[in-house]
């Protein structure tokens, strides 16, 4: 096994893919913190609300008023820096850090593309991606190599095969398969496309996306890795992220994919992408090209591979975090988040507050959208973890307003993936009494149905 691994690490491999990549990955992230300032989204998010929903263990990250505009610039020159590989370690650490403090100000804005992007982002300070063709290899020729360690490329597959592979497994459940939910509530609203508008309310066209989508997740890393089925794979990479673009809102996320997924490419394929953009700004790769070797010490190497190795090994058994929890996964969210599964469910619901004087009993029912934007609510009305955290908020607001010691109950109902509403938390528990924790939360009430699956 000893033997294996040090062989593993001698191999090398040209650093084209990994300098393109940087540079599509660069340039990805700047026309995406472009287009979320340009929509508005920055005030609307971040500034505008009067609370913002936090990440257990992160209460600490907050917006930062108008500065947080800063941090959006802050982020978009960093994610510039990593295009032209200008100060690439310094540029790759701030572009992490900014991004990631961005994602955890608000839980309300969770998307599984934005955890991608942090992740990817974390892998990338540890390789040498501005090895070639970049401003840092061109001013400095100490820092200028055409090869580099195969396995600095190979983590990037490896988590993008995580992110595939598991996204799949997740769809193995009853709800998706034998059900078609919840595409069977999504895509007959999708009636007004054009050319498959007419067929988005077919049973067996709803059946077939959920079934195909599926079996893509599952077998797309394969079909990636296998060099005869590569092109074919990335056609069905395309194909699948842009329909999914078309049928749903949901943002950079299949362009980037799209634009990952060439990694996979051989070297080839990269030095010839890289040479045409070179010809763009009149110039060439040839100084790049010196045959010149990145060699770690073993000591560094042993040290990079042995954080990326505990990286991965989180990444492959925590999105298994559920099955501590008792109850129905969907129905509790406990150890749902973080773990790959993409557009599963249809969660509705509503939830009423209601405030007790523990002095004198006084009840006031709560207007959430006195406290919460419409987004906000719609989120909180569906998530335990949100409904307790609000409940504090309203405990700490009330008890300034003058209430006696507040306590807090709800009234909830939520309906999953098409079923009728049902009771969603116990409306006899002062919430206030309750703490956010890893442990099961036993103030949720139960699912009374079942979903088979992982």
């Amino acid at each position: 096994m000893s033997t294996l691994i040090s062989n593993y690490i001698k191999k090398t491999t040209r650093a084209a893919p990994l300098a393109a990549f940087r540079i599509l990955f660069g340039l990805m992230m700047l026309i995406s913190i472009i287009r979320f300032w340009s929509y508005g989204w920055v005030a609307k998010l971040y500034i505008n609300p009067k609370f913002h929903f936090t990440y257990y263990g992160f209460e600490w990250v907050q917006p930062i008023g108008e500065f947080t505009y800063l941090l959006f610039v802050i982020c978009a020159l960093s994610s510039i820096g990593i295009a032209l590989g200008y100060k690439y370690k310094i540029s790759i650490i701030t572009f992490f850090l900014t991004f990631t403090y961005i994602e955890l100000m608000d839980k309300t804005t969770y998307l599984n593309h934005y955890y991608f992007i942090s992740l990817l982002s974390f892998i990338m300070i540890f390789l040498p991606a501005s090895a070639y063709f970049s401003l840092d290899a061109k001013n400095d020729p100490s820092k200028r190599f055409e090869y580099i360690p195969q396995w600095t490329t190979d983590a990037i597959k490896l988590l993008l095969c995580i992110v595939y592979f598991y996204a799949g497994l997740a769809k193995l459940n009853s709800d998706w398969l034998i059900h078609a939910m919840p595409l069977k509530i999504w895509l007959p609203g999708k009636y007004d496309l054009p050319i498959i508008g007419d067929l988005l309310h077919k049973t067996w066209v709803i059946y077939a996306f959920s079934w195909c989508g599926a079996l893509y997740d599952l077998t797309i890393p394969f079909l990636l890795i296998y060099k005869r089925t590569r092109l074919v794979a990335f056609i069905l990479v395309v194909i699948f992220h842009v329909l999914t673009r078309v049928l749903f809102p949901i943002g950079m996320f299949p362009y980037i994919m799209i634009v990952s997924a060439l990694i996979f490419f051989d070297a080839s394929v990269h030095q010839k992408l890289l040479n045409h953009l070179a010809s763009l700004f009149k110039t060439t790769t040839g100084k790049f090209n010196n045959g010149a070797t990145l060699h770690y010490k073993l000591l560094t190497s042993k040290l990079k591979l042995g954080l990326l190795s505990i990286f991965f090994f989180i990444q492959l058994t925590f999105p298994f975090r559920h099955l501590a929890y008792p109850g129905e996964l969907f129905w509790t969210e406990e150890g749902y988040r973080f773990s790959w599964r993409v557009m599963l469910m249809e969660k509705a619901g509503i939830a009423q507050f209601k405030i007790v004087d523990s002095q004198t009993g006084e009840t006031q029912h709560v207007d959430n959208l006195e406290h919460l934007t419409a987004f906000q609510e719609k989120q909180m009305a569906t998530q335990p973890d949100f409904i307790l955290e609000y409940a504090h908020y309203l405990k700490d607001y009330y008890a300034a307003q003058g209430k006696t010691d507040p306590k807090v109950y709800v009234e909830s109902y939520v309906a999953l993936n098409g079923r009728r509403s049902k009771p969603y938390i116990d409306p006899t528990v002062n919430l206030v009494k309750q703490r956010d924790s890893f442990k099961p939360k036993t103030w949720i009430l139960p699912f009374e149905d079942e979903i088979k699956g992982f």
